[in-house]
This record gives structure tokens, sequence and C-alpha cells, in this order.
């Protein structure tokens, strides 16, 4: 009888040693999990770099997140349950049949407590310290798993490919790039980050996916000058005019045969003319084309990155768009990229911006229609889909499939628009307001 006691209680505590152990192994697996997909790669790189190993492994592991999580999952699962079958096996020796359900609730609480909600909570709170310290055991988790994780990793790739999913393989779980928009845009409505801020470093992203189309001026609105003006009437449209570059045209608009310099101009100007008494005369022999640059043309589809990138390698900030056949579109200064992630730059000469977006006293929002969509959106935190359009006259013309009278009214993404005026085909006031 004594045997069988001291079998009984030798029995009892190897396994409910065994049992702790698999509880403490549980909590390492699912805080390294959070560990290292919580932690910042900046933070780990600036470690890494001054020296710290656990750093530079923990980038390395996080370099393939679907084999790290793969292998993470597979070792959790495996030591959670195996606790839950000797904790089942020694509550119904223990308590006969009612053992099973002893046992379902003890291990769940257990789980829930030491194995899932502490050791992850202490990961978020010290993510880069915990990813250094664990990431040295991970590594060697991950390759023992590997075979596992990767004939788990083609399977599950089957059955989703049954139901017409596809995943490329060299994909990553999480891409860096929605990761900084995503906690951007939640520390903004946390309260942590700035507008001003938060808008700054998603302009910066999105410069490689928007062309100069969105935001050039249109050829419309292109100030010009015709190279068969008398000089003082050049003179005058450059005095007049609030830009320092102008293009030059010969004959008709789209033939551009060069830019000109307010300050090239003048120079050139005084040159000749000096303080003649007949300055009139010799002016008209002025040519306008001799200080004139050589135009610079774009093609619309040019990326707003790579056209930053050119306008610093040639040192120019003034650029022609034209279209696959060469016709003239706009133009798009160094200034217009710029404001993409500062925001409006604002002189002297520029339109204040409440004069293109007003509040009115019944709660609507009266905005130019030449005013784009992007800065509607950045200047009133909307969400206008700007996919289909530049401009938020355009917006309303795609919507409406028609070129709507003043008067009519849409509603459309949440929110009402008015057409107040209207020039030719051109919708030049609105009136918002959010549904």
């Amino acid at each position: 009888m004594e045997d069988t006691t001291t079998l009984l209680d030798s029995a009892f505590w190897i396994t409910s040693g065994v049992i702790c152990l698999l509880l403490v192994l549980s909590g390492f697996f699912s805080g390294s999990e959070t560990a290292l997909t919580a932690a910042s790669r900046g933070k780990l790189r600036s470690q890494a770099d001054r020296g710290s190993r656990g750093a530079q492994r923990a980038l390395a592991i996080t370099e393939d997140n679907e084999r790290l999580i793969g292998s993470v999952l597979l070792g959790n699962n495996l030591v959670n349950i195996m606790a839950a079958s000797l904790a089942t096996s020694l509550f119904t020796s223990l308590f006969g049949e009612s053992g099973v359900a002893l046992a379902t609730l003890v291990m769940t609480l257990l789980v829930l407590i030491f194995a899932e909600v502490l050791p992850k909570t202490y990961a978020i709170t010290n993510a880069e310290k915990a990813a250094s310290a664990v990431a040295p055991i991970i590594n060697v988790v991950v390759t023992v798993f590997a075979p596992v994780v990767s004939a788990v990793r083609l399977l599950v790739r089957g059955v989703l490919r049954l139901f017409g999913v596809r995943i490329d393989p060299n994909s990553h779980i999480l891409a860096v790039r929605e990761e900084i928009a995503g906690a951007l845009h939640l520390g903004h409505s946390e309260g942590v980050v700035e507008k001003e801020d938060r808008d700054r470093i998603l302009g910066a992203l999105d410069l490689g996916d928007r062309t100069v189309e969105e935001i050039m001026l249109h050829r419309s609105n292109i100030e010009m000058i015709d190279a068969s003006d008398e000089p003082e009437a050049i003179l005058k449209q450059c005095l007049q005019s609030p830009h320092t570059r102008l293009p030059v045209f010969r004959e008709e608009q789209e033939n551009i045969i060069g830019v000109v310099h307010a300050k090239d101009l003048f120079r050139s100007m005084y040159a000749q003319v000096g303080e003649a008494e007949n300055a009139a005369e010799r002016l008209k022999n002025f040519d306008i084309s001799s200080v004139a640059n050589d135009p610079y043309f774009v093609p619309e589809t040019t990326t707003l990155d790579d056209q930053m990138r050119e306008f610093l390698r040639i040192r120019s900030h003034f650029a022609l768009v034209v279209d696959e056949y060469g016709s003239l579109r706009g133009l798009i200064t160094l200034e217009d990229i710029l404001e993409e992630i500062v925001g409006e730059i604002a002189d002297e000469f520029d339109l204040p911006e409440d004069l293109l977006v007003k509040k009115g006293d019944d709660g609507h929002f009266l905005v130019d229609g030449a005013m784009t969509i992007r800065d509607l959106n950045r200047a009133m935190d909307w969400n206008l889909p700007d996919e289909e359009a530049n401009t938020i006259a355009g917006l309303v013309i795609h919507e409406a499939q028609m070129i709507p009278t003043a008067g009519q009214v849409f509603s459309f993404h949440g929110f009402r628009f008015e057409v107040t005026d209207r020039e030719g085909n051109r919708l030049t006031g609105l009136k918002i307001r959010p549904l």
C-alpha cells in the first residue's frame, strides 16, 4: 500500500512538474511571437549597428515572417496540447471522469494567464529588449521546425489555391510601408501624432505611387509669353506676373521654344537698353529667344519620386508635362512636389487657402472646383477618393457621368455636392457638406 502511495505521489509530482515546464515553454513561445512581430525594425537596426548580436539575429529572423510565425505557432501548439493531455490524464486518475472537466477549466486558466496574457504583456512593453533576448533560441527553433513548416506552408497554399486564392511566395505578412501608415493613422486617432506630422510622412511615402499628372498645373492655367509680342508688352507681362519662370511659345501654344527666367529677361533688357535716351527704339530689337532656356519636357506618367530626383540631378525647378503623343498637358515645379510633403507653400503672390475652402453659415463648405482632391482631403481631413479624378470638379463630373449645370445636387462617397458656378464646361464652384 505504501509503495502504491509513494508511486502515486512520485507520478503526481513528476507530471505536475512537466506540465509547469510546458506552460513555461508555452509562455516563451507566445511572448517571443509578440516581441518579434511588435519590435521596431528601426530600433533593432540601431541596436545592431551598435554591436548587439541579439538584435542582428532578430532582424534576420523577421526577414521571413511567415516562416517565423509558423515555427513559433507549431512549437506553441505542441507544448499546449501536450500540457493539456498530461493534465487530463493526471486529473482523471485523481478524480475519475469528472477530472476531464476540471482539467479543462484549470488548464484554460493557467494557459490564459501564464502562457498568453502575462508573457505577451511583457513582450509588448519591452518589445526590442525581449526580441533580442529570445532571438538566438527562436533561431534554433526555426531551423529545427523548418522542414515541417515548409510542408505546412505548401499544404496551406495548395488548399487556398483550390478556392482561387493565390499567395505570392516572396511576399511578407507585414509590409513596412503599410505598417508605418497604419501606425500613423492610429497615432493620430489617439491624439499622439499631429495631423500635420501624419500628412508630411504619408506624403513622402506616396511619392513613388503618384505621377506628375496628378499634381501638375493644367495647360489651361499656364501663363505663357508669345515670342511675337512687342518687347514692351513682354516686359509688362513679366512685371505683372506672380511667376518667376514663364514658357515662351511661337505662333501656337503647343510650340514651346523655351522658358525664360524673369531675372535673365530684366538683366538682358537692361544690358541692351542701358541709360540711353532712345531706350524705346533700342528695345524694339530685343529678341526674347536669345535669353530663353531650352524647355525641359517630362512624360505625364513619371512618378513624383523619380521627378524630384531628376530635378535635383539636373539642378532645375521647372518642367513641362507632355502626354504620349507629345502634346502639352501642363507644367510641374519642384515646389509642387515638395508641397505634397510639407503642405501648401504660400508666398505673397499666392491665393490664401481660405479663398479655396470657405465654410458657409449653413454648415456647407464652398470649394473652388479646381482644387485638387488631395489638397481638400488634407485641409479638411476627409477621405474623398482620387483614383478617377485629380480635382474636386473632376470627381463630380466622373460620378455624375455628365457636366452638371449650376444648381444640380449629387450625393456620393458620404458627401452632398451642389454645383454653384459653371463657366463653359468647367465647374468653378461647389458647395460640399458631409452627410
